[in-house]
């Protein structure tokens, strides 16, 4: 059996968590402030928080612009439930927005979205594919846009407009007009779930690049006390000479990152740019070969002269079948022992926000790449010949539907 996306696991990542563990120091501490210090500077940018989820990251980040009950936050209908799930905990309203072709969410129609309600835009980078930044800040700095947003705390004074919180849970190492995901929009909450790219096992981490006018340190600072409960110092602080008093200023959360996720973090880090995405592309270039010559193939984009993927996802589409015939495909894929997925069922299409009243015929673009998606293994151990058999995999069960069809 091919399977979808197992972990990379080997000595180097145990060796390290080995050490972690021996170290006696396994929650937040060294490993995770050094792991902060890595990504932001891979980033491009002067601060990153990890936490213990890309969730986190965005609920954390709304937290901060103060986001709440009567707000609205334009996100993609095409993503996971997470990007949604966010807002919901805020208090504020999902405000869904159509996709393009890409699968990323389409400017166009989150101008026609925008309210005076409107505090926060999160655009999702589907499949590492960065979404179209320049455009999204272009639209919330024009004078008609900015009239609508009338701030009500000093992050927001300080902003004085809509925050892009960019929802990069596919996307560290991508890269848009040459510079580097994190760097795009004005905080982006990065995933290390286990099928990501760059995996922790669990965590995510935020990248903040606001404005110059906004202090980073103090920043950092008010976010990592918002991650432990609203507790002015955490368990690596208080071990100082003297540092067991601490207070707390607010009701946080609980969302750090531990000393033993960061240590996977730190290996997986030092070598991705040189190998992990080395591989991944070259995966990504050998589906291109195999199935670009098939007429029902919608290849996804990876790289135009704007924007390079980092290769997380390999979102094929069938030209021309329903729902249905995607799953009979799909089902014929896995009786050869590969296994496939789909990215993603749309929100609408979920009972909870079905029954918040988000209809998916509101969605058309959003359905269509539904409808038509398998997502193909793309991991770091996918061997040559193991391409080979997904594509053959693949091809076998779309002609053996068509042609059934056609009977």
């Amino acid at each position: 059996m091919i399977p979808f996306s197992p972990p990379r696991i080997d000595d180097k990542i145990i060796d390290e968590v080995i050490d972690t563990l021996k170290s006696g120091w396994i929650t937040t501490g060294p490993k995770t402030k050094l792991f902060e210090k890595h990504i932001a500077e891979y980033s491009g940018v002067n601060r990153a928080i990890c936490l213990n989820s890309g969730t986190a990251g965005m609920e954390l980040m709304l937290s901060w612009y103060g986001v709440q009950e009567g707000d609205e936050v334009i996100i993609p209908a095409y993503t996971y439930t997470a990007t949604a799930n966010a807002v919901i905990h805020s208090g504020a309203k999902p405000v869904m927005c159509d996709v393009k072709d890409d699968f990323n969410i389409d400017v166009n129609e989150v101008a026609r979205l925008i309210t005076d309600k409107t505090k926060v835009i999160i655009p999702v980078d589907i499949g590492g594919l960065p979404c179209d930044y320049d455009e999204l800040l272009e639209l919330v700095r024009k004078p008609e846009i900015r009239s609508k947003f009338t701030p009500r705390n000093e992050p927001q004074e300080l902003l004085g407009r809509i925050m892009i919180l960019a929802d990069g849970a596919h996307s560290i190492g991508a890269k848009y007009k040459g510079k580097p995901s994190g760097s795009l929009a004005d905080a982006t909450a990065f995933s290390f779930h286990a099928v990501k790219n760059l995996t922790t096992a669990e965590g995510g981490a935020i990248a903040l690049n606001l404005p110059e006018r906004f202090d980073a340190d103090k920043m950092y600072q008010d976010l990592n006390i918002k991650s432990l409960h609203g507790q002015t110092k955490d368990a690596f602080a208080k071990v100082k000479k003297g540092g067991w008093r601490y207070d707390v200023v607010e009701a946080g959360y609980k969302y750090n990152m531990t000393d033993i996720l960061a240590s996977i973090g730190l290996v997986e880090l030092a070598r991705y740019e040189s190998d992990t995405l080395v591989r991944r592309r070259a995966i990504f270039e050998r589906y291109y070969d195999k199935l670009g010559q098939y007429e029902w193939a919608n290849l996804p984009e990876f790289e135009n002269e704007n924007k390079c993927s980092n290769y997380h996802l390999f979102l094929l589409r069938i030209n021309g079948v329903d729902e249905y015939q995607r799953n009979l495909i799909m089902y014929e894929i896995f009786e050869q022992d590969v296994a496939v997925n789909v990215h993603y069922q749309p929100l609408p299409m979920l009972s909870y926000y079905k029954h918040l009243g988000y209809n998916i015929d509101h969605y058309p673009v959003s359905f269509k790449n539904y409808e038509q998606e398998i997502s193909l293994p793309v991991y770091y151990d996918l061997t040559d010949n193991d391409v080979d058999v997904v594509c053959n995999a693949v091809i076998k069960a779309v002609e053996k539907v068509l042609e059934r069809q056609e009977a």
